[in-house]
Protein backbone atom coordinates (compact mmCIF):
# COMPACT_ATOMS: atom_id res chain seq x y z
CA UNK A 1 0.00 0.00 0.00
CA UNK A 2 2.82 2.54 0.91
CA UNK A 3 4.35 2.18 -2.40
CA UNK A 4 1.01 3.08 -3.91
CA UNK A 5 1.09 6.02 -1.34
CA UNK A 6 4.64 7.32 -2.57
CA UNK A 7 3.26 6.97 -6.26
CA UNK A 8 0.26 9.54 -5.56
CA UNK A 9 2.02 11.21 -3.20
CA UNK A 10 5.49 11.71 -6.05
CA UNK A 11 2.87 12.21 -9.02
CA UNK A 12 1.16 15.00 -7.50
CA UNK A 13 4.21 16.89 -6.64
CA UNK A 14 5.62 16.48 -10.30
CA UNK A 15 1.94 17.27 -11.41
CA UNK A 16 2.05 20.29 -9.69
CA UNK A 17 5.39 21.75 -10.75
CA UNK A 18 4.56 21.02 -14.09
CA UNK A 19 1.09 23.45 -13.47
CA UNK A 20 3.40 26.10 -11.69
CA UNK A 21 6.88 25.83 -13.00
CA UNK A 22 5.85 24.58 -17.05
CA UNK A 23 2.68 26.26 -17.52
CA UNK A 24 3.16 29.08 -15.07
CA UNK A 25 -0.07 28.70 -12.79
CA UNK A 26 0.42 30.20 -10.25
CA UNK A 27 -0.34 28.34 -6.89
CA UNK A 28 -2.79 30.20 -4.27
CA UNK A 29 -2.48 29.92 -0.86
CA UNK A 30 -4.48 27.43 -0.46
CA UNK A 31 -2.51 25.54 -3.19
CA UNK A 32 0.63 26.01 -1.23
CA UNK A 33 -0.76 24.37 2.17
CA UNK A 34 -1.71 21.26 0.56
CA UNK A 35 1.57 21.06 -1.00
CA UNK A 36 3.23 21.26 2.24
CA UNK A 37 1.23 18.27 3.18
CA UNK A 38 1.61 16.34 -0.29
CA UNK A 39 5.38 17.18 -0.36
CA UNK A 40 6.06 16.01 3.00
CA UNK A 41 4.17 12.40 1.95
CA UNK A 42 6.67 12.51 -1.01
CA UNK A 43 9.47 12.38 1.60
CA UNK A 44 7.89 10.37 4.70
CA UNK A 45 6.77 7.86 2.68
CA UNK A 46 10.48 6.49 1.26
CA UNK A 47 12.04 7.15 4.55
CA UNK A 48 9.33 4.73 6.69
CA UNK A 49 9.93 1.87 3.85
CA UNK A 50 13.45 2.07 4.19
CA UNK A 51 13.82 1.92 8.00
CA UNK A 52 10.70 -0.36 8.13
CA UNK A 53 8.76 1.92 10.25
CA UNK A 54 6.15 0.61 11.99
CA UNK A 55 3.96 3.45 12.69
CA UNK A 56 4.43 4.96 9.03
CA UNK A 57 0.51 4.51 8.85
CA UNK A 58 -0.11 6.34 11.18
CA UNK A 59 2.20 9.04 9.96
CA UNK A 60 0.41 9.30 6.44
CA UNK A 61 -3.12 8.72 8.05
CA UNK A 62 -2.42 12.32 9.37
CA UNK A 63 -0.39 14.24 6.80
CA UNK A 64 -3.47 13.19 4.25
CA UNK A 65 -6.04 14.22 6.34
CA UNK A 66 -4.80 17.56 7.39
CA UNK A 67 -3.89 17.90 3.63
CA UNK A 68 -7.73 16.67 2.07
CA UNK A 69 -9.09 19.15 5.09
CA UNK A 70 -7.49 22.01 3.58
CA UNK A 71 -8.54 20.69 -0.22
CA UNK A 72 -11.79 20.34 1.06
CA UNK A 73 -11.77 23.12 2.18
CA UNK A 74 -10.81 24.61 -1.39
CA UNK A 75 -13.09 23.18 -3.68
CA UNK A 76 -16.00 23.92 -0.65
CA UNK A 77 -14.18 27.83 -1.88
CA UNK A 78 -13.69 26.72 -5.67
CA UNK A 79 -17.24 25.79 -6.54
CA UNK A 80 -18.68 28.41 -4.44
CA UNK A 81 -20.27 26.95 -2.00
CA UNK A 82 -18.99 28.66 0.81
CA UNK A 83 -17.60 32.16 0.81
CA UNK A 84 -13.75 32.56 2.03
CA UNK A 85 -14.68 32.93 5.34
CA UNK A 86 -11.03 32.91 6.24
CA UNK A 87 -8.81 35.49 3.82
CA UNK A 88 -5.87 33.10 3.48
CA UNK A 89 -5.90 33.85 -0.41
CA UNK A 90 -4.07 36.86 -1.38
CA UNK A 91 -5.13 39.87 -3.44
CA UNK A 92 -1.89 38.67 -6.18
CA UNK A 93 -4.18 35.40 -6.97
CA UNK A 94 -7.45 33.81 -5.54
CA UNK A 95 -8.25 30.62 -4.62
CA UNK A 96 -11.55 30.35 -7.10
CA UNK A 97 -8.97 31.49 -10.08
CA UNK A 98 -10.29 29.49 -12.40
CA UNK A 99 -6.73 27.90 -14.17
CA UNK A 100 -7.40 25.17 -15.82
CA UNK A 101 -10.35 22.55 -15.76
CA UNK A 102 -9.05 19.34 -17.72
CA UNK A 103 -12.14 17.30 -18.95
CA UNK A 104 -14.48 19.92 -18.48
CA UNK A 105 -14.70 19.41 -14.63
CA UNK A 106 -11.34 18.19 -13.28
CA UNK A 107 -10.24 20.97 -11.66
CA UNK A 108 -6.79 21.43 -9.96
CA UNK A 109 -8.29 21.59 -6.03
CA UNK A 110 -10.51 18.47 -7.26
CA UNK A 111 -7.08 16.80 -8.26
CA UNK A 112 -5.46 17.52 -5.02
CA UNK A 113 -9.04 16.40 -2.92
CA UNK A 114 -9.13 13.02 -5.25
CA UNK A 115 -5.35 12.14 -4.05
CA UNK A 116 -5.38 12.73 -0.73
CA UNK A 117 -8.74 10.84 -0.26
CA UNK A 118 -6.73 8.17 -1.97
CA UNK A 119 -3.76 8.55 0.32
CA UNK A 120 -5.98 8.25 3.36
CA UNK A 121 -8.05 5.29 2.29
CA UNK A 122 -5.30 3.23 1.67
CA UNK A 123 -3.37 4.44 4.61
CA UNK A 124 -6.37 3.75 6.66
CA UNK A 125 -6.46 0.36 5.04
CA UNK A 126 -2.94 0.00 6.31
CA UNK A 127 -3.81 0.59 9.62
CA UNK A 128 -6.45 -2.11 9.96
CA UNK A 129 -4.12 -4.49 8.34
CA UNK A 130 -1.35 -4.05 10.78
CA UNK A 131 -3.98 -4.56 13.75
CA UNK A 132 -5.17 -7.66 12.99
Amino acid sequence: MMYINFGIALLSMIVSLIFSEVFKLPPCSLCWYQRIFMYSLVFVIPTGILIRDSKLSYYTTVLSFAGGIIAFYHNLIYFDFIREGLKVCTADLSCKSKQLSLFGFLSIPTMSLVAFVIILLLSIRSLKNETK
